[in-house]
């Protein structure tokens, strides 16, 4: 780092479990944020300001003024503009040094498939359930840690997958697939607009803690066991100002991930 980054990230350097290691690792890291409404607006802007080197940002959407009410990254003149660029042109007026990537289009199962052997890291910030478990499968076979959360009216849960650790579970272990689950969006039942911009910036800080865990972890034997919230859902209810986890283990039975703890990297 030159010293202007050393300026730019101090707050994080000195932070034991980063440092100058862990910044390093940051600044080399690429993220994929799918979706860049309420949780991938703060998400974002935060993996942008923490300096992550490489953020792909995929929403097939455009901004409308209905969005402005919690959807950060995006401005009142910005309406009408694909949310990828407006959401690329918030993270580069914070941090100019990073590189971002606007994929103004869906996530398709083809498109994660042939997209995710180039990141490091996938934040789902996406509001249905049907991509939430196509990006959970892209994960699971291209061995990509995962960071997942959902928001509706004043309730939000937030989970963690990682494929190195064999415990781990895949959003499909939470929610199977055949089981299938009814949307629930904010266009028919509202939001809080804080509650995603604190749920978008608790995976931002999942996916960064991951991203600085290797060379600053205390555990030198096995580094992956202390990663936060491994093996369990934050579930956030902000009508009685409840915050609980509940244990989320993974599923022999499970259609998506069973036995992949065993493949190779």
């Amino acid at each position: 780092m030159d010293d202007a980054q050393l300026l730019r990230y101090s707050r994080h350097i000195l932070l034991p479990e980063i440092g100058v290691e862990g910044q390093t690792a940051l600044l080399n890291a690429h993220a994929l944020v799918i979706g860049a409404g309420g949780l991938g607006s703060p998400a974002a802007l935060y993996l942008g300001s923490a300096g992550v080197g490489q953020i792909t940002l995929v929403d097939h959407d455009t901004v409308d003024l209905t969005n402005l009410q919690r959807q950060i990254a995006h401005t009142t003149d910005r309406i009408g503009q694909p949310k990828v660029t407006s959401a690329a042109s918030a993270l580069q007026a914070i941090n100019p040094e990073i590189s971002v990537h606007a994929v103004a289009g869906r996530a398709t199962v083809a498109w994660l498939d042939d997209y995710l052997g180039r990141v490091d890291i996938v934040l789902d910030c996406t509001d249905n359930f049907e991509t939430r478990q196509w990006v959970n499968a892209a994960c699971v076979k291209h061995r990509k840690p995962l960071v997942w959360a959902a928001a509706v009216q004043m309730d939000a849960q937030l989970g963690f997958y990682a494929p190195e650790i064999a415990e781990s579970a895949c959003y499909a272990c939470a929610f199977p697939p055949e089981v299938g689950a009814s949307d629930a969006n904010c266009a028919t039942m509202g939001v809080l607009s804080p509650l995603v911009g604190a749920i978008g910036s608790l995976q931002a800080a999942m996916a960064i803690q991951w991203l600085a865990r290797s060379t600053n972890s205390g555990d030198a034997v096995n580094p992956l066991a202390t990663v936060p919230l491994n093996g369990r859902m934050l579930m956030v209810d902000l009508r009685h100002w409840g915050f609980d986890s509940i244990k989320v283990q993974r599923r022999a039975a499970c259609t998506v991930c069973a036995g992949s703890a065993t493949q190779g990297a």
